[in-house]
């Protein structure tokens, strides 16, 4: 039996108890904790191993948040609260019960881990004082705990049951009636506790299947640590690196780790093709010939109607049809800034958009970027306080090569600072589809209403590389990305242009995005296990929740140029670290792509990586 005490104004009476199945030697339920009005629960086991603890309504001043959190904190731990050893809460479930950065919560466990109060434990988290070996599985009744507090009860039961190993990447869960049934709990309960993991990323939910655990769960191998802040603005000089990379990339005697683009069973385009045949055969004389620079209404129509699916309404006329984003991309660049200019960026990057800013003269300032939740707030305004920057080009959703999602709340942070400093966002978008959460992550456009942001999306990674349709929504830069399009390209090939908006009219495409959402996830999870059983312990692995990219760091000093060049010999192509930087940081990383139908080839492609890198190291 666990023994439950509530202090403050709780509801619950004090002695309440709680069953569980296996020994739990202490627990405390905390409801008011001075002025900050908080709700937070610790529990203790036999091993001094907690559960991850909800926080919630905090109440703290704007300027030092920070530092008001870790107080509260730090007043935790001396009040007993939370004890030596127990793990904290991950710094994304505080960041989205309260609304702050996952940066702010990030900076306020850091700040506890440089004054000896918290330990980081690779791979696992922060711990109070001295880390102590993982708990053992668990389960709770739900029925005991409060009606109000019964969904969040049983989900911090799930999230323990997961970080112990009990529930590993992948598995599927026990049905929502059998939960119910067997902890004597509302189907709508268990079904809301389900519901509110599955909007933190923890739990996928898969149509007529059920629930799952993600396959991003934390593993065995720590999170890649946070790029640092160039202090000046880089000439990018990369062009070699990238042609020499795609060369490869595109060999099919190489093992596919290398190239960030779906593999052509994955993406199914038989209806797609359909569509393109029809489209030729009822109206091929019509469209040879030029379209209109904006591309075809039809076309533009269906975006827009997608666009109102994120919250963010548009006109057909606010569309202007690309070829592919790196077009996009060009005549954003091209229309806020000019040869010499400065663009800050996130580092890493994807190298396709460094080589852009290369031909078109433009510098690069990197930001540090977070490998979960993206771009450093803080530094983005330092950045901005000291340096000319003529534009600010963030991946908002999964962004290549970290896969890191920034929060909303963080989102709206970077774009009241940007417009504060009258610098436009340029915002790529290319991933946001591939999501594996239940909701789609919005945009920095559907949180300002395009105010300040230029929106570039395209289909190429999620369903036709080959066929260079891509989109951009300039707002007040319309006019100026229109002048760009005509002098460029004049105008986008009309065939493919009508083929995807018929294929997007019949609804197919979002059959298409579920399964390719499926399979991408469990390819990544695949890789992620195979890096994790073949890689060095001190290897750090990126862990994203969308995309398909996976960011690997090595100790500092490994050379992935070395170990590129050993891997070719070898029949493996990856993408080295050096290429995501206009600085050629990065030297000691690599990017790997779940792009690929996952097979025992890949499998001992990255089997044989992981020796290779073992062999490096230990020479």
């Amino acid at each position: 039996m666990l023994s439950i005490t509530a202090r403050g104004a709780s509801g619950i009476k004090d002695g309440t108890n709680l069953r569980v199945h296996k020994t739990i030697t202490t627990a405390t339920i905390l409801y008011s904790f001075d002025q900050y009005s908080l709700f937070a629960m610790s529990m203790r086991f036999a091993d001094n191993k907690a559960l991850a603890l909800p926080v919630r309504t905090m109440n703290l001043n704007t300027t030092h948040r920070y530092e008001q959190l870790a107080e509260i904190f730090t007043k935790m731990i001396n009040q007993g609260v939370l004890a030596q050893g127990s793990r904290m809460p991950t710094v994304r479930v505080v960041s989205a019960q309260h609304g702050i950065s996952v940066s702010t919560a990030l900076q306020a466990y850091r700040k506890l881990q440089d004054r000896g109060i918290l330990i980081a434990r690779p791979g696992s988290g922060f711990y109070v004082g001295a880390p102590r070996a993982p708990g053992k599985p668990i389960t709770g009744n739900a029925a005991e705990v409060p009606a109000s507090h019964r969904y969040e009860q049983l989900a911090n039961l799930i999230v323990g049951m997961i970080d112990n190993g009990t529930f590993a990447p992948g598995m599927r869960l026990p049905s929502v009636r059998a939960i119910s049934t067997e902890h004597g709990i509302s189907v709508t309960t268990v079904l809301q506790a389900y519901r509110w993991l599955e909007d933190r990323g923890v739990l996928v939910a898969r149509a007529q299947s059920g629930f799952y655990v993600a396959a991003t769960q934390g593993g065995a191998l720590a999170l890649p640590s946070t790029s640092r802040l160039r202090s000046k603005a880089s000439t990018v000089s990369i062009s070699g690196a990238v042609a020499a990379l795609l060369e490869h990339a595109s060999n099919s005697e190489l093992v596919p780790l290398g190239c960030a683009v779906p593999d052509a069973a994955l993406l199914q385009s038989h209806k797609l093709d359909l569509a393109l045949s029809h489209a030729a055969r009822q109206h091929g004389a019509r469209y040879n010939v030029y379209g209109t620079p904006r591309g075809d209404l039809r076309l533009r129509q269906e975006i827009s109607r997608r666009a109102l699916r994120i919250g963010h309404a548009l006109s057909p006329d606010d569309v202007v049809i690309t070829s592919g984003c790196t077009e996009a991309l060009i005549l954003a660049l091209t229309s806020v800034a000019k040869s010499g200019d400065t663009i800050a960026v996130e580092s890493p990057t994807y190298f396709g958009l460094l080589h852009t800013l290369e031909v078109l003269g433009l510098k690069a300032l990197e930001l540090p970027t977070d490998p979960t939740c993206g771009v450093q707030v803080d530094a983005l305004a330092r950045v901005l306080d000291t340096e000319p920057v003529a534009a600010c080009l963030l991946s908002s959703s999964f962004s290549n090569p970290l896969g890191s999602l920034m929060p909303e709340a963080q989102k709206r942070e970077v774009l009241t600072l940007l417009s504060r400093h009258g610098v436009p966002l340029i915002e790529d978008d290319v991933y946001g589809e591939i999501h594996f959460t239940r909701e789609r992550p919005k945009p920095f456009i559907a949180l300002d209403g395009g105010a300040n942001t230029i929106y570039c999306g395209s289909f190429s990674k999620s369903l036709a590389p080959g066929y260079r349709i891509g989109w951009i929504v300039a707002g007040a830069f319309a006019q100026h990305v229109l002048d760009r399009k005509l002098a460029f390209s004049l105008c986008s090939p009309v065939l493919p242009q009508v083929a995807f908006a018929e294929f997007l009219a019949s609804g197919a495409f979002d059959a298409h995005l579920r399964r390719l959402r499926r399979l991408l996830e469990e390819n990544l999870m695949r890789l992620t296990r195979a890096v994790e059983a073949s890689f060095p312990a001190e290897t750090r692995v990126s862990r994203p929740t969308g995309g398909f990219a996976l960011w690997v760091e090595l100790p500092k000093g490994f050379d992935s140029r070395e170990l590129f060049d050993t891997a070719l010999e070898h029949g493996i192509c990856f993408a080295p670290g050096d290429v995501f930087s206009a600085s050629r940081r990065f030297r000691n990383c690599l990017r790997l792509s779940a792009g690929s139908t996952w097979s025992e080839r890949i499998e001992k492609g990255v089997r044989r990586l992981g020796e290779l890198v073992r062999i490096q190291l230990s020479s």
